[in-house]
């Protein structure tokens, strides 16, 4: 992705720009949170302005105001406001979780919760979401481009709030499975954390342990997708039940 020229010869061709890259942890220098969320969305939009691009549609994240205290959330602020210094008409959508068939968050706890007879929860369970399906969140991209929406930054919320341990007890439910949800405390939390990061695709980094300190939803100051006139359809239990099977016994013959 700095590959320039390469990006140049995609430019010359393109109306619009929709930028979906983005990483939960640093593996090394190169894909660093600062380059990925910051140096590359601050490329595109120098370039969307040299070819005189139609659009740049931008997807950062929600709660990142909140979250002063996460290299995540910083790298995704610098991000947004480099790209509204060189695009100004650019449209950042923040979504909360995003999740679906092949996502690396209801997967990953149902492959946890299958496996694992005590889960650990942080911060009491009691972190709120919104989750959006991913085909919702392509409904939104869309609808800004067709209906050329500019400069905003929009909130990209599910139908529903959820709090952690509810959507656990939620992907319980739907593989057939019990298990011991226990609070961790914050040291006990920050160890296991430590250790997770030496994985090559960490379960829990201490700073996603930090955003976890914070609500993902709505923060009433910025439009949401609802307010502009497309609203999340999709109810998590119904979408996460079509591919949940995978993880059921007898899976899809269950």
């Amino acid at each position: 992705i700095f590959d320039e020229k390469k990006i140049r010869e995609l430019f010359k061709k393109a109306d619009i720009c929709i930028n979906l890259i983005g990483i939960l942890f640093e593996k090394n220098k190169a894909n660093s949170f600062k380059n990925i969320h910051s140096v590359f969305p601050s490329l595109l939009a120098k370039l969307c302005k040299e070819y005189n691009l139609k659009h740049f549609v931008h997807l950062s994240a929600l709660g990142i105001n909140e979250a002063i205290d996460s290299d995540y959330a910083k790298s995704k602020l610098d991000g947004e406001s480099s790209i509204l210094r060189n695009f100004p008409l650019a449209t950042i959508l923040r979504p909360s979780v995003v999740y679906s068939v092949d996502d690396n968050f209801t997967t990953n706890l149902m492959t946890l919760l299958n496996r694992l007879p005590v889960f650990p929860i942080y911060y009491e369970g009691n972190t709120k979401f919104t989750p959006i399906h991913c085909s919702d969140l392509t409904d939104v991209i869309h609808y800004v481009i067709s209906k050329n929406i500019y400069s905003k930054i929009i909130e990209c919320i599910g139908p529903e709030i959820i709090t952690f341990r509810e959507i656990l007890e939620k992907l319980l439910l739907l593989i057939g499975k019990k298990r011991f949800l226990i609070p961790f405390p914050l040291p006990l939390a920050e160890l296991s954390a430590r250790f997770f990061e030496m994985l090559p695709n960490p379960l829990l980094t201490r700073d996603q342990l930090r955003l976890l300190n914070y609500d993902n939803i709505s923060s009433g100051k910025y439009k949401t997708n609802l307010d502009i006139g497309i609203p999340s359809i999709k109810f998590f239990d119904e979408e996460v039940k079509k591919y949940c099977y995978m993880w059921r016994d007898g899976g899809q013959f269950s």
